[in-house]
């Protein structure tokens, strides 16, 4: 098995919005912001070439929608999700799994792309996987959150007959090398691939924990919907990362890709920041 780092590009949140209820003057220490209060994030996919299977977790925003959605992103770098799989000599044609954690616009986007009229999905090849619980969060959303659910994203998925649905079960064998754990804080029943590589155990962090910078615990977002469940969830997976020396792989931390974790008297902190490349 294999494990590339894909990346699809960077774009711009809020600062504020990124770092909750923690103060300017302290995260902007770790991802500094434009005039706008707007800092830069990445939308980094992991590529697992398992067996005769080649699963793309996660893909970005896209590039279907319209200027003005793109605009309030910014989007901005020379990566692209064609250009990762290109260096890797690999099309979206030979992709056969999308295995997507959530349904927000900055982690799924790229599965659908237009053609002509249409609305296609970008992954022909490929069975697209979610579950069921968060599915119908997503197709049936609250008034904070249905921003994030882009119909345009979703709704073309299901009628192309490529999508299906993950039982959502912690722990659950996805393959013989990638279980899924579920966590419920930042969106009801995210999904983190968790895989055995190398001797070593890596999650894909998706939103429960955006960066490095997000490891302390109070260091949550404003855009989870429900923040308590979210530290929780951060408390209990840290300390068993730290004691079982994981590997984490970040999604959006715009500068390291993987870091592992050690106990300190301030709690579990990172303790060595690496590319993915290197292990």
């Amino acid at each position: 098995m294999k494990l590339h780092s894909i990346h699809t590009g960077s774009f711009k949140l809020d600062g504020g919005a990124m770092f909750g209820v923690v103060p300017k003057s302290i995260w902007y220490k770790l991802n500094p912001s434009d005039d706008n209060n707007l800092c830069s994030w990445a939308m980094r996919s992991l590529l697992i070439e398992d067996g005769k299977r080649l699963i793309l977790v996660d893909n970005g925003i896209g590039n279907k929608q319209d200027a003005k959605f793109l605009g309030h992103y910014h989007l901005h770098g020379e990566e692209s999700l064609d250009g990762s799989l290109k260096a890797l000599g690999l099309h979206r044609d030979d992709i056969t799994d999308v295995l997507l954690t959530h349904l927000h616009f900055d982690h799924c986007g790229g599965s659908i792309v237009r053609e002509g009229d249409k609305l296609v999905p970008a992954f022909k090849n490929a069975i697209y996987w979610s579950n069921l619980r968060h599915w119908e969060w997503a197709t049936k959303p609250n008034e904070r959150e249905k921003a994030s659910f882009l119909k345009e994203n979703i709704q073309p998925i299901e009628a192309s007959g490529q999508l299906k649905f993950i039982e959502p079960l912690d722990g659950i064998g996805f393959t013989e090398h990638v279980t899924i754990r579920f966590v419920h804080g930042h969106t009801d029943a995210m999904m983190l691939p968790q895989i055995r590589y190398k001797d070593r155990t890596l999650v894909y962090m998706a939103d429960l924990l955006p960066s490095v910078g997000h490891i302390p615990l109070p260091y949550v977002m404003a855009y989870d919907m429900f923040p308590l469940t979210t530290l929780q969830e951060k408390k209990s997976f840290l300390t068993e990362a730290a004691e079982n020396d994981y590997i984490l792989f970040f999604e959006h931390d715009p500068v390291h890709e993987c870091c592992n974790l050690h106990a300190t008297e301030r709690g579990v902190r990172h303790n060595e920041a690496f590319k993915l490349a290197e292990l």
